[in-house]
C-alpha cells in the first residue's frame, strides 16, 4: 500500500511526533537514515513502523542486507511528496524509523566511577555529539537537567550516530537535589569555572561526576556552590571559550587517561 494523502491518519502521527509534548506522550520518536536504522536493528529496538520513499526505494539506494532486514518489520511506503513532509534532513536517503522508548531505570547508578551531568545544555547538536562522546567512553548514563535539550530531538538522535541508543539518559527535575544525593554516596562534584586558577590537569577524576554548563551562562551558581573542584581547560590561545561538547570531550579524555594509568 502506497500512502499519498497527508490527511492519513498515519502521517499525521508521524507528523506530531515532531513535538516533545507528544513524544513524551507516545512514549516514541523518529530516527532517519540508513546508518542509524541499520544500528537500531543491531541494538535491538523496539522498531514500531519503517517508513520508505517509494520513489527513493526504486533507485535501489538500499543495499539487499538491509532490504531483507527491513522486511522483519511493519514497513509504510510513502510517496516522495509525503515523506519530504516528514523529513528533518536537507538530502533525506528515503528511511526512517518509529522507536519505541525503552521503559528505563530511572534510578542514577551510584557505584559507577564517572559520571556526567548537563546543566541546562541548549543547542541539539551539542547534546547528540556530547552523548556520542560519551558512549566512546562507554558512559552508560548521563544526568540532564530538566531544562536541557530533548534527547529524543530529531536533530539530537542524528547528531548521536546511535549512542541513544546504548547511554541511558536520566533526566532530573532538580539538579541541585540530585547533586546532593551524589555527594551523599561520596562522588567527588567537578564543575567547569573561568573563576578558578585550577588546571583540568591540576585534579584527580576517581569517583567523580562532571557538570558542563548551559553555552551561554556556564554551570548555575548554585551547582557551582556545591562543586568539590572548580577547573578550566587552559587556552593559551586568544580564545576564551570552547564550545560545550568540545569542552566536555576534552575533560572526559583527561578522566579517562587517568583511569588508564
Amino acid at each position: 500500500m502506497l500512502i499519498t494523502s497527508k490527511d492519513n491518519d498515519t502521517i499525521k502521527y508521524l507528523k506530531k511526533l515532531k513535538d516533545k509534548k507528544y513524544r513524551d506522550q507516545e512514549k516514541a520518536y523518529i530516527i532517519e537514515g540508513i546508518k542509524l536504522i541499520k544500528e537500531a536493528i543491531q541494538e535491538n529496538q523496539k522498531i514500531k513502523y519503517i517508513i520508505v520513499c517509494d520513489d527513493c526505494a526504486q533507485e535501489g539506494n538500499f543495499d539487499s542486507e538491509l532490504k531483507y532486514e527491513i522486511a522483519k518489520y511493519e514497513c509504510i511506503y510513502v510517496s516522495e511528496k509525503i515523506f519530504s513532509t516528514l523529513t528533518t534532513v536537507v538530502n533525506p536517503q528515503g528511511i526512517l524509523a518509529v522507536i519505541e522508548k525503552e521503559e528505563k531505570d530511572e534510578q542514577i547508578d551510584f557505584e559507577n566511577d564517572l559520571f556526567l551531568i548537563l546543566d541546562d545544555i541548549q543547542d541539539p547538536g551539542n547534546m547528540g555529539t556530547i552523548l556520542r562522546t560519551a558512549d566512546s567512553l562507554n558512559l552508560k548514563q548521563i544526568i540532564v537537567s530538566k531544562g536541557s535539550s530533548d534527547v529524543y530531538n530529531p536533530k539530537v538522535v542524528r547528531s548521536t550516530m546511535g549512542a541513544i541508543f546504548r547511554v541511558k539518559v536520566i533526566e532530573s527535575d532538580d539538579l541541585v537535589k540530585t547533586v546532593k544525593e551524589m555527594k551523599k554516596h561520596k562522588i567527588k562534584i567537578i564543575t567547569t569555572s573561568l573563576q578558578t586558577e585550577k588546571s583540568m590537569y591540576d585534579i584527580s577524576y576517581k569517583k567523580s561526576a562532571i557538570v558542563i554548563g548551559n553555552e551561554a551562562n556556564g554551570v548555575s551558581k548554585e551547582l557551582i556552590e556545591l562543586a568539590d573542584e572548580k577547573i578550566k581547560i587552559p587556552m593559551p590561545g586568544k580564545t576564551e571559550s570552547l564550545n560545550a561538547s568540545v569542552a566536555t570531550a576534552v575533560v572526559l579524555y583527561e578522566a579517562m587517561r587517568e583511569k588508564l594509568k
